[in-house]
């Protein structure tokens, strides 16, 4: 995982996203003028024995791309880390910087795409790009059970990478939807609408739904393990 983070840190393929993330860690937000901005690509983190994975969309500009941590220092990260505590996920509700004390618990946070893209909107082959760090954490990350996928991009991100993994993904290929379950043989897909304030703000996304995702993976996590399947293997 050491290694996997040096190479994400260093990364520069995509050149968008590199001018983008580096002009706002030079310009600021005003509340943030006193903070040395990240302004590389984030690396996902947690704990390497997960069951659980949460696949995000990308670093917000003055979220995780001022913090360098995934989901730290923005509302977004406030509601998920929020829910992470109230399932046990996490040690404490709340993330603001690296040094702040989070530990994760059979947990392991990463996303679609590494930088801060322009508008929230990475393309296809940003994401495409980024998936070789997908990859490499799904194959370290070797007792997942569960994953959560927090918006539709990270939904199809996920699947994307079984595919390039060799991994089975179902046909027809599932549909993302706010409390969808796909079972996947290895892992179960949950999805979620990611805590975006344009879903929270709206009601579109409310607490009590969002924590029942969470609740869900919890009973899962915590009933027997799935039963391993023919010519497949259980993690």
């Amino acid at each position: 995982m050491a290694k996997l983070e040096e190479q994400v840190v260093a990364c520069r393929l995509c050149p968008r996203l590199v001018r983008h993330r580096e002009r706002i860690a030079r310009e600021r937000r005003r509340q943030f003028r006193d903070w040395v901005y990240w302004g590389r690509p984030v690396p996902g983190f947690g704990d390497p024995l997960a069951r659980l994975l949460l696949v995000g969309l990308a670093p917000a500009a003055h979220g995780a791309n001022r913090t360098g941590r995934m989901f730290t220092g923005d509302r977004s990260g406030d509601w998920l880390y929020e829910a992470l505590h109230a399932f046990g996920f996490a040690n404490q509700a709340t993330s603001t910087r690296r040094e702040d004390g989070l530990a994760l618990c059979d947990a392991y946070i990463t996303a679609a795409a590494r930088c801060a893209p322009p508008d929230n909107k990475p393309t296809p082959e940003e994401i495409a790009s980024c998936r070789r760090f997908l990859l490499r954490e799904l194959a370290i990350l070797t007792r997942l059970r569960i994953v959560i996928a927090l918006g539709k991009v990270a939904f199809d991100a996920y699947l994307a990478a079984r595919e390039a993994a060799g991994q089975p993904v179902p046909r027809p290929r599932p549909v993302f939807g706010h409390g969808a379950s796909v079972d996947l043989g290895d892992v179960r897909l949950l999805a979620s609408y990611h805590p975006s304030q344009q879903n929270t703000f709206t009601g579109r996304l409310t607490r009590a739904s969002f924590h029942g995702i969470f609740r869900r993976a919890r009973r899962l996590l915590d009933g027997p393990p799935p039963r391993p399947r023919s010519g497949r293997s259980s993690s």
